[in-house]
């Protein structure tokens, strides 16, 4: 049974700085790809970024490249989403989930596994 424990998000104002956390079960190089994606109401889902735990190919697309960066921790097992100058059209909630490869799953949005999801709100 996959597992992925998310961390992060709130409430930040235009301009602020959030840091979102995942850690899957067993170990990330498990998985052939793990990233994030979100949804906002009334809107498809975007993957955000992603990074393949092979060769470390990371995937941003234009409406967050630049702002977002994606990287992971081995020895804590964890995957981490630095999100920077956040923007109110970033509100959304934000996945993390696992997929077959980086970037293609996350830019056609076919994923294997994902949780709940955290609520990122960004608003003054």
């Amino acid at each position: 049974q996959v597992q992925l424990v998310e961390s992060g998000g709130g409430l930040v104002q235009p301009g602020g700085s959030l840091r979102l956390s995942c850690a899957p079960s067993g170990y990330i190089s498990d998985y052939s790809a793990i990233g994030w994606f979100r949804q906002a109401p009334g809107k498809e889902r975007e993957g955000v970024s992603c990074i393949s735990t092979g060769d470390d190919t990371t995937y941003y697309p234009e409406p967050v490249k630049g702002r977002f960066t994606i990287s992971r921790n081995n020895v804590k097992n964890t995957v981490y989403l630095q999100m920077n100058r956040l923007k109110p059209e970033d509100t959304a909630v934000y996945y993390c989930a696992t997929a077959r490869h980086c970037p293609n799953s996350f830019f056609l949005n076919e994923y294997d596994y994902w949780e709940q999801g955290t609520q990122v709100t960004v608003a003054s």
